[in-house]
């Protein structure tokens, strides 16, 4: 199981340390005033220090306000001391221009503590790109990615050292740490000379080394992301070495994940080798503790669907109360999707999964590009707040205008909050809807 991430961001608890601590200051001081009352009631002074004592201890001054007076001098040190220390940590932390976001950036980490399970299945960029926009939401992420990748340089350490590919790991890994862009950068550096590096990412063999240490693949994805400082967790839908399959519309059976979207015919239906791959369990339990599923845009064939071909993810789906929401892509993938509209992808989709996966769908509606033309072909989305079949098909403008073939992070993550904010109840209320409907039937 994977550990709670607690470490990252551990409960603050400021006011209840601050009243602590005033608590200690209160008794020491109560303690003094106990020890010089009684040595005031028992102890003789002598005669020539009785006025000094008398004056340094306000003796002429009537006793409430004397008590005033020492409360207004101490309190007035102790804000004094507060203001000074602030000022001293804030020069250690942060530049003079950051210190004004700092508070902001402590109440946002501890609002994003409190926010929704969200669990992201899928693959690749598209994954990664969603879950670089819903990092600003919520730290109780999950992404569970595809282990079926054979290209490259996944393909090449798979091959050579039998290990699961990393490469849509890495990319979660990039996106959900503190540090990206940076960190993202490093992680997706590819060698472009040395014998047996060129061609390999250095996030991979990170990877690679973490699984070799730890002494297993979701153990090295733990603490690579535990030393890279990741918001949520990140874990592979099956621990099984699967080969991705396709039927194509050309009689064809081909095997492999590269093979696949580079077929030249267009693809009938997908399935895995072997056919029924157990499921990680902690996959499962994530999808069914989950307060929002998202099945993240990518490659239809090789980066969503895989997952939902191993049985126990897609029954876990079936079962989830959770709100599940299908974030299509915004532009066709040649090789795999080549014309394909918004109906076409949820007809691929209904046809390897359960209908209960989903029931929102969410698509781009700007459909005016001007790069677009003889470059890229845009998916056809049906009218806005439509529905397809049993499926709601909500639209909003989800590009990344400099990059027009893929969702904007910060556009989409705002999007799939909003359908969450709408349109999801209390987890308990739609668990309660599930009972009352089964025992119904």
């Amino acid at each position: 199981m994977f550990p709670s991430r607690k470490w990252l961001y551990p409960g603050m608890h400021v006011k209840r340390w601050i009243v602590l601590l005033m608590l200690g200051f209160m008794a020491f001081a109560l303690a003094g005033a106990m020890q010089l009352a009684w040595a005031y009631r028992t102890l003789a002074v002598p005669e020539p220090f009785t006025e000094p004592v008398q004056t340094i201890t306000l003796q002429f001054i009537p006793h409430p306000f004397r008590a005033m007076l020492v409360g207004s001098i101490g309190l007035a040190i102790t804000v004094l001391a507060i203001f000074k220390l602030y000022n001293s940590l804030m020069e250690v932390v942060a530049e003079p221009r950051q210190r004004e976001r700092l508070v902001d950036l402590i109440y946002a980490r501890r609002m994003l503590k409190t926010g929704p399970r969200v669990v992201t299945i899928g693959g690749g960029t598209g994954q990664s790109v969603l879950l670089r926009g819903l990092k600003e939401f919520t730290n109780n992420l999950t992404a569970i990615v595809t282990v079926v990748d054979d290209g490259g340089s996944s393909g090449r350490l798979r091959r050579e050292f039998g290990a699961l590919p990393p490469g849509d790991v890495r990319q979660c890994i990039g996106a959900l740490a503190i540090a990206e862009p940076l960190m993202t950068r490093m992680l997706n550096y590819r060698f472009s000379k040395g014998d047996g590096l060129e061609g390999h990412s250095l996030g991979n063999l990170m990877m690679l080394a973490m699984a070799d240490l730890t002494g297993g693949f979701e153990s090295g994805i733990q603490e690579l992301s535990r030393v890279l400082a990741v918001r949520g967790q990140i874990m592979p839908s099956t621990l099984e070495s699967v080969k991705l399959c396709a039927e194509l519309e050309d009689g064809r059976t081909i095997a492999g994940e590269s093979a696949v979207g580079s077929a030249g015919s267009s693809i009938k239906r997908v399935f895995l080798d072997p056919a029924q791959p157990p499921a990680y369990s902690e996959a499962c339990r994530a999808i069914a503790e989950a307060d929002f599923i998202i099945l993240a845009p990518g490659s239809l064939y090789t980066s969503l669907l895989p997952n939902l071909l191993v049985p126990e993810i897609a029954q876990a789906l079936s079962e989830s109360t959770a709100l599940k929401l299908y974030v299509c892509n915004v532009a066709t993938e040649p090789g795999e999707t080549a014309h394909y509209g918004v109906d076409e992808h949820l007809a691929a989709l209904r046809q390897h999964a359960p209908p209960e996966i989903c029931r929102f769908v969410l698509a781009n509606d700007r459909t005016k590009v001007p790069t677009a033309n003889g470059t890229f072909e845009l998916v056809q989305t049906p009218e806005a707040d439509s529905a397809v079949g049993d499926l709601s098909v909500i639209t909003a403008d989800v590009i990344d205008m400099e990059v027009p073939y893929r969702h904007d992070a910060t556009k989409l993550a705002q999007a799939v909050m909003q359908v969450f904010n709408e349109y999801s109840g209390s987890k308990r209320e739609r668990k309660r809807a599930s009972s009352s409907a089964a025992r119904a039937s």
